[in-house]
């Protein structure tokens, strides 16, 4: 497909939670569109947007994918994004570049964990949000209790746009409220507009009725925001659909109301209702500063071709103009197709000169104005897990050193600590199929060799009270670091639980050191101080919420960088002993819905890992529950819930908090 450059552009992204049909939607969209001839299976591992090998056998999305195709004169890059919590750094960074959202919801298990985590996200990133409340071909799902689900739940008014139909207990179509018009299946498989709605078939009233009625409710709902539906709604006249189609613009934008399309994107009904609603209800691409070329919002790497940058345009500008060593292709699930120019808004890859980074800002001349986004979305996250691997053979050590490197700069919630006196790394990861996946990568995209231990829970360590001051002193030739140094707890004044103590560290340097110490100094300290904590003391997780002081801090000219590091970590070693520290434990929220039949099984097997069930329902048929419980007690639970309920029960988990540890 070529792109008109009078299209208008906009960038979307879908989310859900896990098994909600959102990457089977997106297929749907792009053979709705005609991008492509049919819509590719997840079950077959035949789905466009999920080409990795690891997404192919797990049947989930691990990295955001992107494709593009057009609708209605606009031109849009799609970005199906993750729905499984361990990815969740993939759905923030899309989410930078987005105007708008499809936000996926399952007739089969309505509003769900991750649903509701997602829908946060679009609310604090400000994007604007349509529903699609899928899997609607199963006439035993009910679309009103799905509705209710979301208005109790989400806290906002669905505005419902299409109505699925049946015939002989099957979908036989939808009802689009706008347009009051049936859409069916071409021979194709693609939807059209029923040519035979105008003639007396049976059904007819019936949906005339429900066409009516909620045109009727959309008219209420949109006469909030627009004065003449309002107005003519009160006078008992009709509202054209051109004129109500300008109040639910308006609508969109409230953070009160929803508009919702209904269907079945296996069966393919409702995904063109949805792609109009996307041409009409999304708001432009922003202006951008004049000198800026865009702005990096994600890294990836691929086989034979090395890391390229996903890159949003900031202007527009011709192949001859581009900065010397710029290449620019679009990016469709993991083809580069070759560009000749680029577009303010759209979305590119970009191979570069230069090592990029996320939320870098490229100028027109082929500079960094400096990276804004990275720092705050890599503090973002808390990984959860710490593994152990090493080299299998010594020779590869460089090789797997830059890969980590490599990947770390890829994924903001993956982290690598460095063990130079033993020669290892630990990976920090927000969860086991994180971990497995990017182990997966490290052998297929970067040929590293690797062993690697058990995944251990990653807990946090607290200094217990104020220590030292301790001096230390490390020596090489004639350069020689000495420093003086004091720790103690960042108040917090009075807390209710452990996740509300401090996270952040403290480091105190006295006046004079500030003024003498040259700024690579000051940055060596810190820099030293910090990577420290993140070791911690006891080894089983980091050193969190402390206040480092440090009194005294000289040094010779010509001190390398790894002397500071060793005269910090000495220090630190001896200043702070595992007496002086408490380790607290991560707690998990789980959220679990089974048949009825096996709550009993479950619920014993979740107390039996010290869980805390906190909360129950259910509607006779389905189970639900919620409870608290600690991550080391939670290690392969995907396999035992799985056995136990015979592969029925459909659970989540998420971060709640801290817990101080028994002993």
């Amino acid at each position: 497909m070529v792109q008109n450059s009078q299209q208008s552009i906009r960038n979307i992204a879908i989310l859900a939670h896990v098994d909600a049909g959102k990457t089977t939607l997106s297929e749907r969209i792009l053979f709705a569109s005609g991008e492509v001839r049919r819509p590719g299976k997840v079950e077959e591992g035949l789905a466009t947007m999920d080409y990795m090998p690891e997404e192919k056998e797990r049947g989930i999305t691990i990295e955001s994918g992107v494709a593009h195709f057009e609708w209605k004169n606009t031109w849009f890059n799609f970005i199906d994004t993750p729905g499984h919590v361990d990815f969740g750094a993939e759905v923030d960074m899309a989410l930078t570049a987005v105007e708008g959202a499809v936000l996926v919801v399952s007739a089969a298990s309505g509003v769900e964990t991750q649903t509701v985590a997602a829908f946060k996200k679009l609310r604090e990133a400000g994007v604007r949000t349509i529903l699609f409340i899928n899997k609607l071909d199963n006439p035993d799902y009910s679309l009103d209790e799905a509705l209710i689900n979301v208005e109790e739940v989400l806290g906002v008014r669905p505005v419902l746009m299409t109505i699925p139909e049946y015939q002989d207990g099957k979908m036989s179509g939808v009802l689009d409220v706008l347009s009051k018009s049936r859409l069916i299946h071409s021979d194709g498989g693609q939807e059209e507009v029923d040519g035979s709605a105008g003639s007396e078939r049976s059904g007819k009233s019936s949906a005339e009725g429900l066409l009516d009625k909620y045109y009727a409710e959309a008219v209420e709902s949109a006469s909030n925001f627009d004065d003449e539906i309002l107005e003519l709604a009160m006078e008992g006249k009709t509202v054209a659909p051109k004129i109500l189609l300008r109040g639910l613009k308006k609508l969109a934008q409230s953070d009160d109301y929803a508009l919702c399309y209904a269907g079945s994107a296996m069966a393919g009904f409702g995904v063109r209702s949805l792609l109009t609603a996307l041409s009409f209800f999304l708001p432009e691409v922003p202006r951008f500063s004049e000198n800026e070329l865009g702005q990096v919002i994600r890294l990836r790497h691929f086989k034979g071709v090395g890391e390229i940058s996903l890159f949003r345009a900031h202007c527009h500008m011709e192949r001859k103009e581009w900065p010397a060593g710029f290449e620019f292709s679009r990016l469709k699930a993991n083809l580069l197709l070759p560009v000749e120019e680029i577009r303010a808004g759209d979305i590119y890859a970009v191979r570069t000169p230069m090592e990029t980074e996320l939320g870098q800002v490229i100028l027109k001349d082929g500079t960094a104005s400096g990276s804004t986004n990275s720092p705050t979305l890599r503090d973002h996250y808390q990984p959860l897990l710490q593994t152990r691997v090493e080299c299998l053979s010594m020779d590869d050590y460089p090789h797997v050193e830059r890969s980590l490197a490599t990947l770390s700069r890829m994924d903001p919630s993956f982290r690598v600590q460095h063990d130079e006196d033993g020669g290892f790394w630990y990976l920090h990861t927000v969860g086991e199929v994180q971990l497995d996946v990017l182990l997966a990568r490290l052998k297929r995209e970067f040929g590293c060799e690797v062993q690697a231990g058990a995944p251990e829970v990653r807990w946090q360590e607290r200094l217990s009270q104020a220590v030292g001051p301790v001096e230390n002193s490390f020596q090489l030739g004639p350069h020689k670091i000495s420093i003086k140094l004091s720790a103690s707890p960042i108040e917090a004044g009075v807390v209710e639980n452990a996740a509300e103590l401090p996270q952040n560290h403290d480091i105190r340097l006295t006046a004079e050191f500030l003024e003498n110490a040259p700024r690579e100094i000051l940055a060596g300290v810190r820099s030293a101080l910090l990577e420290t904590a993140e070791i911690g003391v006891l080894g089983k997780g980091p050193l969190v919420g402390i206040r480092f002081e440090v009194l005294e801090f000289s040094w010779t000219e010509g001190a390398l960088p790894p002397m500071i590091k060793k005269c910090c970590a000495d220090a630190v070693n001896k200043l702070i002993k595992p007496a002086d520290v408490t380790a607290y434990e991560p707690i998990m929220e789980l959220s679990l819905e089974c048949p009825v039949n096996f709550a009993g099984v479950i619920t014993g097997d979740i107390q039996s890992r010290d869980g805390k069930v906190k909360e129950i329902g259910g509607d006779g048929r389905t189970h639900f529950l919620k409870a608290d419980i600690p991550l080391q007690k939670i290690f392969g639970y995907a396999t035992n819930v799985r056995s136990i309920s015979k592969g029925t029960a459909l659970y989540s988990l998420k971060l709640l908090g801290y817990r101080k540890a028994n002993g």
